[in-house]
Parts: structure tokens; C-alpha cells; sequence
């Protein structure tokens, strides 16, 4: 044991003298490395630590010019400037870097690439466009190919955008499907019936679940005059996934009346509501049981549904149907209480992405804010804003 104790003593000094040593080298290297940084480089820190972002671009690109080893800097810089906001002080950063004639392979694909992202920000879609098709055939081909299939998907250009996306190593069949229905979507806007149905078929081979398609094979078929095959193909949105027979809800009643079959239609929306309730079917069910049935069943249906899932929306539909059905002594009074409640329910219900948070009053398949495809579920969420 005193052997022990005399060697941990001897042997204690010289771990603290070799750890001295260590940090006297890496303060040495530091300071030796702090020298050789160019003063321009301190003058853009302190511009920038300023907010003095002009005279900080202009110290740094001095920087650059004497000392290409800060380039990795410049980038980060300009992608700061460029999350920021800033994309024109991110782009004459990034633009003076690409320019350099004496700046390596790697460092200019870097730059360059930074420079497309530049463009993207900035909406200057085409020049974004020719940069990443530059980089498609360099190491940076990834990196290149997903932000072109984000430009294609801005300018709507959605073959490219499925050749894009069947080239990358994580290819999303559900996203193909998405890109095959805009087009299918956009058929069905001007009458093209055969190149949409083409377009569906392509949906569904890429993505059999697809919701999206089979809706729109329903809206296909109600708008070629075959009302009962659209029944038919939007019914089968319950097996698919029921969230979405909101969106089809008064399609559905539309056809059924066509048809001469209404009754039929709102006994079918009824069974919907029992399974699957939302505020979207509650609507549709409550309209269809006033246009084809009578306010007192509209009454029932809205007070049985507020009992289950109490909500400010169902509370001014019971509103309502109650001034349909009331004396006309108490009419008035109920018709002054739902307008009170309306005044503050339209602004209750929204769509909600479940990515970004973003809030629409219309259900979308891509978000609008953040880009993500089927990130809005179909059922809206009430969030009580007391802002006017």
C-alpha cells in the first residue's frame, strides 16, 4: 500500500506538468492561428455584431481576398443572410465566391450550390433551376436533384417532378401518386376525361391507397353523367380512410338527388356521422336534413352530436335549428344568439398541418406554408381566437 501511495506521488506532477504543456501548445496554435486571420475579418465581426450587415459583407469579402482559407465562413455567412431573409446579401456573397478564379473544385461546387439555394429563396426560380442542372452531374447530384423537384413542384410542372422524385435513393411512391393526381386534377378542370383517367390509373399503380385518386375517379365519373358509379367509387372512401368522407359528403348528397334518391343520401350521411363524426360531416349531414327532411330531425341531430362531442360550431347549428322550429315570439332571441356565435365561429374551425402549425380555412393536399404533401388531416380543429 505505501508503494502505491509513493507512486501516485511521484507520478502527479508529472501528469499536471505534461497537461500544462498540452494547453500552453493549443493556446500557442490558437493565438498563432488568431495572427494570421486578416483585420478584415475582425472589422466584418464587429460590423456584424453591430447590425451592420452591408459594411460586414464588405469586410468579409476583403477577408476572402487576402485569406482563402475563411471561405467556409463566407458560405455560412451567406446562408445566415439567407435564413435570414436577406437573400440579395446572401446571393453577393455566395455570387463574389463562384466568381474567384482560384477557388478549388469542392469549394465551388459548395459555393455554387449555396447560390442556387440563394435563388430559390429569392423566387428567381430560373436561374435556380439552371445552377442545380449544373451540379445534377457533380457530387452534388442529391443535394441538385431535390431542390429541382422542389422548383418543379412550384412551377407546377408535375411529369418533371415525377421524373425528379423516381431518381432520388428514397423515392416516395405516395408523393408520384400525389404529382399524377394534380395532373389528373387539372384534366378534370378542362374537360381532358381520357388523360385524366390515364393519370388516375398511374396514381393507383404508384399508390393502390391512394385517397386522393379515388376521389377524384369519383368526381371523373360525376362529371361524365354516370352519378351512381361516383356513389359507388366515393363509398369507398370509408374502407380507404373515413377522415376523408368529409371532403365527399355534399358531392355525395348531389348525386343522390340526381338520381332521385335523397332520402337515401342523407340516411347514408347519418351512418357516416354515427362512425365517423367531424365538424365538415356535421355541416353537410345538418344542411341535407333541412333541404330533403325537416327541421325537427335537424334539431335531433345536432343535439344528439353536441352531446357527444361538444363544440362551438355544433352549439350554433342546435341554435339554429331551434329558430327554425321555435315560436315566432322566441325567434328573434335564438336568431340574435346565433349570430353572436357566428361572428365568432367563423374564425373557430380551421385546417392545421401537422408539419408547420400553418391554419387554412380550405383543406389542402400540399401545405401552403411549409410545402409538406398530405400533412393537413380532413378534419378541422377548432381554435377559439378571441382577436378581432
Amino acid at each position: 500500500m505505501i508503494g502505491i501511495e509513493l507512486w501516485w506521488l511521484l507520478a502527479l506532477p508529472v501528469f499536471f506538468g505534461l497537461g500544462w504543456v498540452a494547453a500552453r501548445i493549443d493556446l500557442t496554435h490558437l493565438l498563432h492561428e488568431s495572427r494570421a486571420l486578416p483585420r478584415s475579418y475582425f472589422k466584418g465581426l464587429n460590423f456584424l455584431l453591430n447590425k451592420e450587415p452591408d459594411k460586414a459583407i464588405e469586410a468579409f469579402l476583403e477577408a476572402v481576398k487576402i485569406d482563402p482559407g475563411t471561405i467556409e465562413l463566407h458560405c455560412a455567412l451567406g446562408s445566415l443572410f439567407r435564413r435570414r431573409g436577406e437573400a440579395d446579401r446572401a446571393i453577393r456573397m455566395h455570387q463574389n465566391l463562384v466568381d474567384r478564379e482560384d477557388l478549388p473544385n469542392d469549394q465551388r461546387l459548395h459555393a455554387l450550390a449555396e447560390l442556387g439555394q440563394d435563388y430559390l429563396k429569392a423566387g428567381l426560380l430560373d436561374r435556380a433551376e439552371e445552377i442545380f442542372l449544373k451540379l445534377s452531374d457533380t457530387d452534388r447530384k442529391e443535394e441538385a436533384q431535390r431542390a429541382l423537384l422542389e422548383i418543379y413542384q412550384q412551377e407546377k410542372e408535375w411529369q418533371k417532378s415525377i421524373e425528379m422524385e423516381s431518381r432520388l435513393p428514397d423515392t416516395r411512391q405516395s408523393l408520384i401518386a400525389q404529382f399524377f393526381c394534380e395532373m389528373a386534377a387539372n384534366d378534370i378542370l378542362h374537360s381532358r376525361w381520357d388523360a385524366a383517367l390515364l393519370h388516375l390509373g398511374e396514381a393507383v399503380a404508384h399508390h393502390r391507397k391512394c385517397v386522393r385518386a379515388t376521389l377524384l375517379a369519383g368526381e371523373l365519373a360525376w362529371a361524365t353523367g354516370r352519378p351512381m358509379e361516383a356513389i359507388e367509387t366515393w363509398n369507398r372512401i370509408e374502407q380507404q380512410d373515413p377522415a376523408y368522407l368529409s371532403l365527399v359528403a355534399e358531392k355525395l348528397l348531389m348525386a343522390y338527388h340526381q338520381v332521385g334518391r335523397s332520402t337515401e343520401g342523407v340516411q347514408l350521411l347519418r351512418g357516416y356521422m354515427e362512425r365517423h363524426p367531424s365538424l365538415d360531416l356535421l355541416e353537410a349531414t345538418f344542411r341535407a336534413e333541412f333541404d330533403y327532411g325537416d327541421a325537427e330531425s335537424a334539431y335531433r341531430l345536432v343535439r344528439d352530436e353536441l352531446k357527444r362531442n361538444p363544440t362551438l360550431l355544433g352549439l350554433e347549428k342546435l341554435i339554429e335549428a331551434q329558430a327554425r322550429v321555435a315560436s315566432p315570439e322566441r325567434r328573434p332571441d335564438l336568431e340574435l344568439i346565433k349570430t353572436l356565435l357566428h361572428n365568432h365561429t367563423r374564425r373557430v374551425a380551421r385546417y392545421c398541418c401537422n408539419q408547420c402549425g400553418f391554419k387554412a380555412k380550405q383543406f389542402h393536399w400540399r401545405c401552403p406554408a411549409c410545402g409538406g404533401w398530405e400533412t393537413y388531416p380532413p378534419k378541422r380543429s377548432e381554435e377559439f381566437d378571441i382577436t378581432l
